[in-house]
């Protein structure tokens, strides 16, 4: 097609099924409803552990600003646009990497999109939109996760070098559409937009550059999609074939010529399986993690006698998480294997955020580095199909210790680790998480949970139950 035709074709098939997706699907699914809110929930106490790591960077631009009927960031004094905020609040929920986490082809935290939800719907129910309540907060956040785990299964974002954060950016722009009150057809303009905008690299998540930027790409990926759906509103026009156009468009471009493939229609299968990080860890290594703790019992008193450790574990891992060599700051070590797996064994107990800080004792204790390079790691190609197989839902690790005189401890091999979706304890210790992480700010976390997971919390004015939680804070107002 030249630049001087003027017919406009169909939008690309993919973006007409996210659109109508958005617009027509009913949930009907209880317990897609409830673990919705516990992902609201975790994110809010995900956004507030993470506070005093990123104090340079959250905040009005302009110091001192306080936008009228803005959003009050939680844990904080601070009242923000909805871009601003939709940076902070994206970049909290994401910086320690403790939220949550879905497996594929593309690895990624669908979390992250709640940045973008929450911030959005609480401007524009306090901008006079009296009937936004949150259950079209808790809506949003099902499809917002449906639309990025659904890219997920298949699509390997990762093999062409972009970051995850791209999906972000696509579900937020389609969620946020609706909440904003875009027609089907601006909604469809909204995500073509997103997958025009410059996409990440994904060098600041792979060594030797791992850098904090991995923390708040999404935040960045959620800012973009509010300002895209903002300017899309505003009358601008979207690209039909973003996807689909010869040599300019999305496929031929970006992801060498390859359609998507969505191997399920869009429904409720992410919000139902969704993995939470009850551990501060990269996910891919929560399973190894686990094996080792449950290992250090045996080994206290001991390690130093430790000839070899062999680790066994899925594909993903092994591209995202298999390094060697120095570890130069806390993203390089909350994205190495081999360190979570020595920290845990001299530890004895679960990591947490603090044990990849630059102070913590393990940066510098040479025993880490001492086991590190006992260990090695392999692709298990079983464990890999079965991290991929929709019906196993696996993200297995294995790792088996030899001493110093040849014995050869028993393996530990662990399938579905603490968090998995499949397991019965996952949505109390959630809620323990939850306490943990904001006793120190909120008063009563574990009523407040419990209010929130109610029924009747889905008929609250968006502004309401913000200003409900932001009334339990123990702030200096």
């Amino acid at each position: 097609m030249s630049s001087n035709d003027n017919t406009r074709p169909a939008y690309d098939s993919v973006i007409q099924s996210i659109a109508d997706y958005v617009f027509d699907y009913q949930v009907t699914s209880a317990k897609a409803w409830r673990r919705a809110r516990v992902a609201l929930l975790d994110s809010l106490g995900c956004a507030i552990e993470s506070l005093p790591a990123c104090p340079s960077f959250i905040g009005p631009v302009v110091k001192g600003t306080v936008v009228p009927e803005g959003f009050p960031l939680p844990g904080t004094k601070y009242v923000l646009d909805p871009l601003k905020a939709s940076f902070d609040l994206g970049a909290l929920i994401r910086y320690l990497d403790h939220s949550d986490a879905f497996p594929g082809a593309e690895w990624g935290h669908p979390s992250d999109n709640i940045g973008a939800i929450l911030p959005v719907a609480d401007w524009l129910s306090r901008e006079g939109n009296v009937n936004i309540t949150m259950r079209d907060v808790l809506e949003a956040i099902i499809k917002a996760y449906e639309i990025q785990g659904c890219f997920q299964f298949k699509n390997a974002f990762n093999k062409v070098g972009i970051d995850h954060v791209v999906l972000v950016k696509i579900a937020a722009s389609a969620v946020v559409s609706k909440l904003m009150g875009l027609t089907r057809e601006q909604t469809n303009a909204a995500i073509t937009q997103a997958f025009a905008d410059g996409q990440p690299l994904r060098v600041y998540r792979q060594s030797p550059n791992t850098s904090p930027r991995k923390g708040w790409a999404a935040g960045d990926a959620c800012m973009r999609a509010v300002h895209l759906v903002l300017m899309t509103k505003s009358g601008q026009p979207g690209y039909p074939t973003v996807l689909t156009a010869p040599k300019w468009g999305f496929y031929d471009t970006s992801f060498d010529g390859k359609p998507f493939v969505f191997p399920v229609a869009f429904g409720n299968t992410v919000i139902e399986s969704y993995f939470i990080k009850l551990v501060a860890a990269e996910g891919h290594a929560i399973s190894a993690v686990e094996a080792a703790l449950s290992l250090s019992n045996q080994l206290r008193g001991r390690l130093d006698q430790v000839r070899a450790i062999r680790i066994r574990t899925q594909e993903a891992a092994m591209t995202i998480i298999d390094k060697t060599g120095p570890l130069h700051n806390a993203a390089d070590r909350d994205h190495c294997m081999r360190y979570m797996v020595a920290v845990t064994l001299l530890k004895g107990d679960w990591l947490t955020t603090k044990d990849y800080e630059d102070d913590a004792p393990w940066a510098t204790d040479p025993r880490v580095d001492a086991l590190r390079a006992k260990m090695t790691m392999e692709e298990d190609p079983q464990m890999t199909l079965d991290y991929h197989a929709r019906k196993q839902r696996k993200c297995a690790s294995a790792v088996s210790v030899t001493m110093e005189d040849g014995t050869l401890l028993d393996e530990v091999l662990v399938e579905r680790p603490i968090g998995h979706p499949w397991r019965e304890d996952t949505i109390d210790c959630t809620k323990a998480k939850f306490v943990e992480l904001t006793d120190h700010l909120v008063r009563d976390p574990a009523g407040f949970w419990d209010e929130c997971m109610s029924e009747e919390m889905a008929d609250i004015k968006v502004r309401d139950w913000m200003d409900l939680f932001m009334a339990r804070q123990k702030l200096n107002m």
